[in-house]
This record gives C-alpha cells, structure tokens and sequence, in this order.
C-alpha cells in the first residue's frame, strides 16, 4: 500500500469483492481521492497534507487498478465494478456529502460511479482524466492488448523497475513533466511485483478497459446535478484541452481550470496549483 506518512494512519475493510487498504487524516468534510492505473495513494502525498489543514477529512485508498497489494479475485474488475467498490467503500464508511477527487483512470471510474451511484457524492473534481473515446488513451491502448495475452503482466512489471526508462514514454515519460522519486516509483511496482494475484487483477482490468463505459456514462451527463470542477494541463501529453471542453459542455454543473507547466499527473507535477484549486471549489460549493 502506500508508504507515505502524509497520508495518515492506515486502515483495510472489507467490502463486496474484496478488501482494500486506505489512509484517512484530518477531520472535516469528508474528500475520497481516486487515483489511476499502476498508481497507489501515493499519489496524492503532496495534496493531502494541506487540504486536511484546511478542514477536511482525506481518505486516500489503494484501488485494485495494479499498484495494489491486496488481491481482490472475487472483484469484477471492469469499470463498473471499480465504480460499485468505491461506492461501496462509502457507504461502508457512511459517508455523505463527499467530495470525489480524481485523476487519471480514476476520473473514468468516476464518471461511471457519478452516473450510477452517485447518492453519497456532493461533488467531484476530475483533473486531467480518461473520458469519452479516449479510455484508454492512446498509446496506453497498447496495454489492452497486452493484457491478452498470458504472463504478459510481469516483463511489464519487469522493464518499469528499470531506472533509466523511468522518464520515458514507457513508463512515465508522458504523464509526469517532473521525476517521480525512486522510492514512489518502487511503491507503485511492490504489490505487482511481489503478487501473482495481484498481476491478474491488473491484466483482467486492462482486458475491461474500454471506451464503452465513459461513452455509456457520457449518455447520463445531462442528469449530474451537482457541481463538477474540471482541472486540466494545458501541457497535457495523454488528454488534449478538447476533452475538458467537451466535458464542461456536457456536465450541467462543470467550470474548468487550467494549470500550466504540469503533464497529466497534476498530482505530481503541480500539487499546490491542484490542492488550490480544490480548496476553492470545496469552498465555493459547501453545503451550508
């Protein structure tokens, strides 16, 4: 799970399909974050700390998308049941008015959970995020296929341990403009590393990955009734500024806000701006 002391003190539950570790800090409103494929909480190390000093409450899980360690082989690892644990994981904790934070694959998992089972949710943030056609984004297409093919899931593992390709495209070259530290990267990788199940989880959620969901989802836009904030990097390498225009236009409630000098992961490359951006819309958006 993830090793940040940041995120706070750690937890597992057990939920339909599975049980998942998270860390939960501060007290407050509560913010749930979602972070995407071959990522953990993290993620998010750089954010928490301040928006729990600001008043809330963070809970940071490790979602079963392959940075995970612990298997989850009763979980229907498509999008839909991803969107259906976290949902879970609400209720199971009882939280309401809860502010959805997503990045990534996330912000895919979140469309369908905003659209299926949104009761719990106050608001949602969705910064720099799979949507529409581009789920998975070219080339991340490629992992798919791969996913189809047996054992493919630990020489992928294998090369992504590799120092030297850490800046490339093959592994974070297009989604982080700024290093990721070794020992995070090391974080991302135990759990596929050290785990069999753990690798099966991953290819049978790459093998589900498809346009289909956030297209299905898309369909139910139009009935999101709460407020959407959409954050998006200008220098984005993955997601084009279209998409996040596309999804103003079709969310009721959605503003976008644009960051510069960062790739996808906002998280990683501009955490300030992000949690900025956050705080302002949680304020601007509080339920009296």
């Amino acid at each position: 799970m993830g090793i940040s002391t940041e995120l706070g003190r750690a937890h597992e539950v057990d939920l339909p399909g599975g049980r998942i570790r998270y860390h939960d800090t501060g007290e407050g409103p509560p913010i749930v974050f979602v972070h995407g494929l071959l990522v953990n909480a993290d993620l998010w190390r750089k954010v928490v700390p301040s928006v729990a000093a600001a008043g809330y409450r963070c809970l940071t899980p490790d979602w079963p998308l392959g940075a995970h360690r612990i298997a989850v082989p009763d979980l229907e690892l498509t999008p839909v049941g991803v969107a259906d644990l976290i949902a879970s994981f609400l209720e199971r904790l009882d939280l309401t008015d809860v502010t959805v934070v997503a990045n990534d694959t996330g912000g895919a998992i979140t469309q369908v959970l905003m659209t299926r089972k949104p009761a719990r949710i106050g608001r949602v943030v969705l910064a720099a995020v799979d949507s529409y056609e581009s789920f998975l984004p070219r080339p991340f297409t490629l992992l798919s296929w791969l996913a189809r093919i047996p054992g493919s899931m630990r020489p992928l593992i294998e090369s992504a341990r590799i120092r030297a390709l850490h800046s490339t495209p093959l592994v974070f070259g297009l989604v982080a403009k700024r290093p990721v530290p070794p020992e995070i990267a090391d974080s991302y990788l135990a759990g596929p590393m050290k785990s069999g199940a753990v690798r099966k989880d991953l290819r049978l959620f790459l093998k589900n990955a498809h346009r289909r969901y956030t297209l299905a989802a898309a369909t139910h836009f139009a009935a999101v009734d709460f407020p959407v904030l959409v954050v998006w990097a200008r220098e984005d390498k993955v997601f084009p500024m279209s998409y996040a225009e596309r999804l103003v236009r079709d969310l009721p409630h959605a503003t976008l806000k644009v960051i510069d000098d960062s790739y996808t992961f906002l998280p990683e490359d501009q955490p300030e701006l992000l949690t900025e951006s956050i705080l302002e819309f949680t304020r601007l958006h509080a339920t009296p």
